[in-house]
């Protein structure tokens, strides 16, 4: 069994489970005695979320080197993996639904509405307005972060979506490369079994 979650009170539940109804230890991404097949070059002294170096695991596997993986969960994260591999940083972002969430629950006059690719730009009505900003803002996000990115970083690199959101964005404006929604189970498995070799 092999855990990734940024959320401590889960993965202690996750591991009581997996003691005493499978009688094993699990493997927890991010603790000491659970080995990655990648590097992680960031600052000294951070911590980088399991579920990123999960991704990074699966992206470098499934695509090689020189990625960016854009997640689309509770935050929007991009994920920079290195022509070997190796997870070298990225940026955060609140996430789609957290944004509409906080213009519902800041703006009383504002209704709560699920997000879709308007027909519009130019909304006629609140709901069409805001699903509108966030749709577009979002993807004028994801290609500005994105381009920047390719150009700190200096080489050709392939942009991967994942997470919830995804295949919303996949179908507009050309973003990503590719789509991959199960990239964090692929990433477990690859970390289980490279786990399981050593």
């Amino acid at each position: 069994m092999v855990i990734s979650s940024t959320v401590p009170r889960v993965v202690f539940n996750l591991r009581v489970l997996a003691d005493k109804y499978f009688g094993t230890r699990p493997l927890v991404v991010g603790r000491s005695d659970c080995l990655l097949p990648i590097a992680v070059r960031v600052d000294a002294g951070t911590a980088v979320g399991p579920d990123r170096l999960v991704n990074t695991v699966a992206g470098h596997d499934m695509f090689g080197g020189d990625l960016i993986i854009v997640d689309f969960g509770t935050a929007t994260t991009f994920d920079v993996v290195d022509s070997d591999g190796a997870y070298i940083g990225g940026s955060i972002a609140p996430g789609v639904n957290l944004s509409l969430e906080a213009l519902h629950q800041a703006a009383a006059a504002l209704p709560h509405v699920d997000i879709s690719k308007p027909q519009r730009v130019i909304g006629t009505n609140t709901v069409a307005c805001m699903q509108s900003g966030v749709f577009w803002g979002y993807v004028g996000l994801v290609r500005e972060i994105c381009d920047r990115i390719k150009a700190e970083h200096g080489r050709p690199m392939k942009v991967i979506s994942t997470g919830g959101l995804a295949p919303l964005f996949q179908q507009s404006a050309h973003l990503f490369d590719a789509f991959e929604d199960e990239l964090t189970m692929h990433g477990l498995t690859v970390i289980h079994q490279f786990n399981k070799e050593i």
